[in-house]
């Protein structure tokens, strides 16, 4: 009997232990960056392409600013594959990085998505690697771009 009780007392602790372990206050908030990819892609060709062209027309595609961040995200799409996206699309729609937005029609509704797009693409032409990118980013740094001014 005592046996059986240290079993069930062991494994409820365990689950416990799991189950405290998941929740999202007890992981630090480092832990809790949004999904990317540590470097540029082996293979571009076998990625999604960006939106381009005609796609980038009709009814989503409403302001200016919206057909703007879609022609300059396809310019840094390696870039873009290197950097987390802060509205947590990777875990709404399970986007990869912020490149998943552009490569569907999510960058046109969300003004986190685009500002950052076109923060990575200004701070690309200023010099600056994907590693820094990602790290002005970490510290909202994009969230200056007005996109009425693109």
């Amino acid at each position: 009997m005592k046996i059986k009780f240290k079993c069930c007392l062991f494994a409820g602790l365990a689950v416990a232990t799991v189950t405290a372990a998941s929740y999202a206050q007890w992981s630090s908030p480092a832990d809790d960056v949004a999904a990317y990819h540590p470097s540029a892609p082996l293979k571009v060709s076998a990625l999604p392409p960006i939106l381009a062209g005609a796609e980038l027309t009709g009814e989503n595609f409403r302001y200016p600013w919206q057909v703007h961040v879609y022609q300059q995200a396809a310019k840094v799409g390696n870039v873009l594959y290197q950097l987390p996206c802060n509205c947590r699309c990777d875990r709404s729609v399970g986007h990869t990085s912020l490149r998943s937005c552009f490569e569907t029609l999510h960058g046109t509704r969300c003004d986190i998505c685009a500002k950052e797009a076109l923060f990575a693409y200004q701070q690309t032409k200023l010099g600056k690697t994907p590693t820094q990118i990602r790290s002005a980013i970490a510290r909202h740094e994009y969230e200056s771009i007005d996109l009425e001014k693109q």
